[in-house]
């Protein structure tokens, strides 16, 4: 199998100012997708998202920085990196969100990538990117029913 990127496409009834909106700002987030969020949403801001107690697993913080933020096009940020180290192609996973106008909508084209270019060993990879399919699988469709919800108010 190959563990190069995940990617989906999505069609939002939002348009893509409301989407970017929902992917950028930390209350938004934080409704569909991590516990908590802090960010900065500039190019070179930095924030954590945290992922509270869920069954066994206990609280866990991830560091990101944002690589681009081009309203309303195209969201990106660095994250799973060890904190107090800068990202980069080589030691962080590479998250992007571009938003397409369609129709009264929005085309969402999702990506993480960079899986390989960790250096892990085989079964670090493959568990790595299993376990962020089954999550973004898991929360993309929350941020669509949380864009459905948020639009229809």
């Amino acid at each position: 199998m190959e563990y190069g990127a995940i990617e989906r496409e999505i069609h939002i009834e939002a348009t893509p100012e409301v989407v970017y909106e929902v992917l950028s700002t930390p209350e938004h987030l934080r409704e569909w997708w991590p516990d908590e969020a802090e960010l900065d949403a500039v190019p070179g801001g930095t924030g954590v998202l945290s992922f509270g107690n869920r069954g066994d697993r206990a609280t866990h913080v991830a560091p990101l920085t944002v690589v681009e933020a081009d309203p309303p096009r195209r969201f990106a940020f660095r994250w799973v990196y060890d904190d107090g180290v800068a990202p980069a192609p080589g030691n962080s996973l590479l998250v992007t969100f571009d938003l397409v106008p369609s129709g009264d909508g929005t085309l969402l084209r999702f990506s993480e990538s960079s899986f390989r270019e960790r250096g892990w060993e085989a079964a670090v990879l493959e568990e790595a990117y299993r376990d962020h399919t089954t999550g973004w699988d898991h929360f993309l469709p929350r941020l669509v029913t949380y864009l459905d919800r948020l639009v229809s108010r």
